[in-house]
C-alpha cells in the first residue's frame, strides 16, 4: 500500500503505483476485497511520516476483512521464516492464508523471489501488482 506514494521518477514505480491505485479503487467498490490485519497496523505505527501515515490509513480504511494475529499465525510465521521470509513479510504472508486471500500482493523484489522459490509450500498466491493485474486482464 505504500507504493503510491513513492519517488514517480522511476517508470516502473509509476506503473506500479497506478495499477495499486486501480486495485484499490476496485477495492472500494468492492470488485475487489482488500484484506487486512494486525501487522500493517504495528508497520503503521511505526511510520515517522504523519501524512504519509494518514494516507496509508484513509487507504486502509476500505479493507472489509481483518486478521488478528493468532498462535497459528505466529507458529506458521516462523515456518516461513524457516523458509528464509523476513519476519515481516512472513506474518504478512500468514495473515494472507489465514484469510485465505487469492493473492498477496508486493512490490518487494526479494520477497517475490522467495515467495517463487517457495511456491508449493506457500497456501496464497505471491505476485507484484502490476504483473497481477495484467494476467487478470488477460483471462
Amino acid at each position: 500500500m505504500n507504493r503510491p506514494f513513492d519517488d514517480h521518477t522511476q517508470e516502473r514505480v509509476r506503473l506500479e503505483s497506478e495499477t495499486v491505485l486501480t486495485i484499490l479503487e476496485r477495492c472500494q467498490r468492492r470488485t475487489l476485497t482488500l484484506l487486512s490485519s494486525e501487522i500493517i497496523d504495528y508497520e503503521m505505527c511505526r511510520i515517522p511520516d504523519g501524512d504519509r501515515k494518514q494516507k496509508l490509513r484513509s487507504l486502509k480504511s476500505i479493507s472489509r476483512v481483518y486478521i488478528i494475529v493468532t498462535d497459528g499465525i505466529v507458529r506458521r510465521s516462523v515456518e516461513l521464516s524457516d523458509l528464509g521470509f523476513r519476519a515481516y513479510d512472513a506474518l504478512h504472508i500468514a495473515c494472507a492464508e489465514k484469510g485465505r486471500a487469492d493473492v498477496f500482493l508486493t512490490t518487494d523484489d526479494s520477497l517475490l523471489k522467495r515467495a517463487v522459490a517457495n511456491r508449493k509450500t506457500l497456501m496464497v498466491q505471491v505476485e507484484n501488482p502490476l504483473r497481477w493485474a495484467l494476467q487478470e486482464v488477460l483471462r
